[in-house]
């Protein structure tokens, strides 16, 4: 006898989804769904500096604002101070100190120093003595190098580089300017000298193939300030510059390479010269008062600008560069401390610290400063808060 066959139009029966299975589902494109529009709202804040700080800073005592234990630094706010990776180095008239962003010193000498000059470039430090004859690098936790100029020279400034490559610019006897650029051997490799314009400031390109300087001489309307690049290959008898730029009537304060350039800012303006020498960008403040600044920024220039000479309203601007005024924020409040790095902006007044993007959108805010006077921004978004005798570090939640 053979088997019963099912009917051939007899259908497989389906089985009822496990509600489990839909439920996870559903859980987990809510999921992705609340990522998206989190990642979104708060895009200025989860980028990879939270990560970085995390990592970084994760053992750091802090309390509940995001401030660790103060330190003392043992100055004065008026001494000088820069940011060296992350580290804090201070100069006074009377010493030199190099601590970590907790206290741990790792550098404290004894130097005479009438007019003090603190700078920075990534993990190199510079300590100079303006109008005098002494001169201290710094790499990390050390200081690797310095220098005492013979007898009848004076420093007029000293830039060091990324790389650790150094120009020493300094009066000569027969000239307006001389330079001297030290490889990272601390080897002198050129020496730059020039009759015909007054050096003002140098420092070696960040390939280090060439120097970058800033002089001032006589024009047709003036004296002028020009940008000028210098190959570094070449013997000193050829002094003619290999590319350069007029940058105006201005008075350059500050000048420093970025990825984009190197931003010379003056009294009056801001100028951007190419990397190929040619002028890149302007712009001038229109009779504004310059009242605080800061080149340390990824490819833009921030300043404070006044109408008044006295008084607390001001602009805080950002310049691109295109030497176009990006952004512009009013400020009715004075501003103690002015400082950028990265693609962070650090506003300091009396009762907080507010820690903006370069587009000015607010990233931070912190009350309870105790006391700070200056603020030395980091490109990792933390910040060292300075006050009087003490210092210690900031980081973002």
């Amino acid at each position: 006898m053979r088997d019963k066959q099912p009917p051939a139009d007899d259908k497989p029966v389906r089985k009822k989804p496990n509600i489990f299975v839909r439920l996870l589902a559903f859980l987990v494109t809510l999921a992705l769904m609340f990522g998206a529009v989190t990642l979104v709202v708060y895009r200025d804040k989860l980028n990879f500096d939270v990560f970085r700080r995390w990592f970084t800073y994760r053992s750091l005592e802090r309390n509940d604002s995001g401030q660790a234990q103060s330190f003392v630094h043992g100055g004065e706010v008026y001494d000088r101070f820069a940011a060296v990776g992350e580290n804090l180095l201070t100069a006074s008239s009377t010493s030199y100190r190099l601590f970590s962003g907790s206290g741990v010193k790792y550098v404290d000498e004894q130097a005479a120093l009438e007019n003090p000059v603190v700078s920075s470039a990534g993990n190199y430090g510079l300590v100079y003595d303006a109008g005098g004859r002494s001169l201290f690098v710094f790499k990390n936790k050390e200081e690797i190098f310095s220098l005492t100029l013979d007898a009848g020279k004076t420093l007029l400034s000293a830039r060091v580089n990324p790389s650790g490559w150094l120009a020493v610019t300094t009066q000569a006897t027969g000239y307006k300017g001389s330079v001297t650029v030290y490889n990272a051997d601390y080897a002198p490799v050129l020496r730059l000298n020039l009759s015909s314009s007054f050096i003002m400031d140098a420092v070696v390109t960040a390939d280090n193939k060439s120097l970058a300087t800033i002089t001032i001489g006589q024009g047709d309307a003036g004296f002028q300030s020009r940008f000028s690049l210098y190959a570094l290959d070449r013997t000193e008898e050829q002094t003619e510059a290999d590319a350069s730029c007029l940058l105006g009537s201005m008075v350059v304060l500050d000048f420093q390479e970025s990825s984009a350039g190197f931003w010379a800012l003056g009294d009056s303006g801001v100028a951007l010269a190419g990397k190929d020498g040619a002028l890149a960008g302007s712009y001038d403040f229109g009779g504004r008062y310059l009242k605080e600044f800061s080149l340390g920024g990824d490819d833009f220039a921030v300043a404070l600008l006044g109408k008044y000479r006295a008084g607390t309203l001001s602009d805080l601007v950002v310049i691109d560069d295109t030497g176009t005024a990006g952004v512009s924020m009013p400020m009715n409040e004075q501003v103690l401390s002015l400082s950028a790095a990265g693609r962070y902006i650090a506003v300091l007044t009396a009762d907080r610290l507010d820690i903006y993007t370069s587009d000015m959108t607010l990233y931070s805010s912190v009350a309870g400063i105790q006391g700070a006077r200056k603020v030395l921004m980091r490109s990792d978004g933390t910040a060292l808060l300075i006050a009087s005798d003490t210092a210690r570090l900031y980081v973002p939640n």
